[in-house]
């Protein structure tokens, strides 16, 4: 019987002007984007960070450091595939992964199938192993005021 491991991803990123707005690797039409390092993909860093928590591997900030110019302004699949690359050379590989974006605005439901292709390909899973569902926060705390999104997500890793 093959070992399983769970690891739990969360993120979150304020609006800010001037920047796409990019989660599970889509660029979604809105008037603001995310702030941070790299694209601030927060669904694709949740993921990471709960691959990366699974494989015992510590968290995105600690692979890919914020003040390390060679991550600014990464694509942050990128970074979720060399997580993935990271977990599998320990012999596991993603069973099944279920992130969960919390956003006011955009409504991002159309988005949905895309951002399940993206992190499925980019995780080395496929797109059957991978879940996105988009929620809203009823219009409470920093999130319902439209300051920002924030994302969680878990994963199931097997040892191969």
């Amino acid at each position: 019987m093959s070992a399983m491991r769970v690891g739990f991803g969360y993120d979150s990123h304020r609006f800010v002007e001037g920047r796409p707005l990019v989660l599970g690797g889509v660029t979604i039409e809105h008037d603001r984007g995310l702030e941070g390092w790299s694209d601030a993909d927060a669904a694709t860093h949740a993921l990471t960070d709960a691959i990366l928590g699974a494989a015992g591997l510590g968290d995105i900030g600690t692979m890919f450091p914020p003040d390390n110019p060679k991550w600014k302004d990464a694509n942050s699949l990128d970074l979720l595939k060399r997580a993935s690359i990271k977990a599998a050379e320990l012999g596991l590989s993603l069973v099944h992964a279920d992130v969960t974006v919390i956003a006011e605005q955009p409504k991002l439901s159309p988005f949905v199938e895309a951002m399940r292709e993206r992190l499925g390909e980019a995780a080395i899973a496929g797109y059957s192993n991978v879940s996105v569902k988009a929620k809203t926060n009823e219009g409470m705390g920093f999130i319902g005021r439209g300051e920002g999104i924030a994302v969680f997500a878990v994963a199931l890793l097997e040892e191969r």
